[in-house]
């Protein structure tokens, strides 16, 4: 299981959290992942933690002001990234052309969705992997895994039926290890959290809970 966390635009310090990812993943094997705005990208990359960028545009070298160029996003340490998030969402073309954008800058990519039917549409695009949050259960005190295991098994199913290659993951809610257990059991390969980390007082906690279900 891969355990990705989002800080989003969080009033939180990315070096404190980075720094106990990376102590938590040293310590239990796991796969941690922290994914900071693009300006603490390399700051984060530097604690040693894996370090994903939470979006790069679909542009390449030129004339794209305000955009995320996969390349600087990778030149400052990251080694992958989040596309259409549900806070930052793009049109069909665009994540294809942003999943384009990092293969060409090596990056690793996970692709989110609503519902089970755009996971299918995602897969199609070919990225690493596919990830199902309903919006409605982003930031809350419950699990897609256990509010709507359903969504996740579909999730599964329709990203199988179009490339068994791309891994799903799932995200809305996710705050324990028993929400990470329940995740693996439905199929899923990792899980995407933010608040449950990001807004921790004691963020390592959180995480070597988050861990222990794995």
């Amino acid at each position: 299981m891969f355990i990705l966390v989002n800080l989003k635009a969080y009033p939180c310090d990315p070096i404190d959290v980075a720094t106990a990812a990376r102590d938590v993943a040293e310590a239990s094997g796991a796969r941690i992942a922290v994914s900071p705005q693009a300006a603490d990208l390399a700051r984060v990359a530097d604690t040693g933690v894996e370090t994903w960028a939470q979006h790069v545009s679909p542009n390449a070298h030129g004339s794209h002001t305000g955009s995320t160029l996969a390349e600087a996003a990778a030149d400052n340490g990251a080694e992958g990234t989040l596309i259409n998030h549900s806070e930052k969402r793009l049109k069909l073309a665009d994540i294809d052309g942003s999943v384009g954008a990092a293969e060409r800058a090596d990056l690793e990519t996970i692709v989110c969705a609503n519902n089970p039917a755009q996971v299918g549409a995602a897969a199609a695009l070919g990225p690493d992997a596919v990830a199902v949050e309903p919006p409605e259960l982003i930031g809350g005190d419950v699990s897609v895994a256990t509010a709507d295991p359903g969504i996740v098994e579909d999730a599964v199913a329709a990203a199988e039926a179009v490339d068994p290659a791309v891994d799903v993951f799932c995200g809305a809610g996710v705050s324990t290890g028993e929400d990470v257990a329940t995740a693996g059991d439905l199929g899923a390969a990792g899980v995407l959290l933010a608040s449950g980390v990001a807004k921790a007082d004691d963020p390592e906690a959180v995480l070597e809970d988050l861990v222990s279900g794995i």
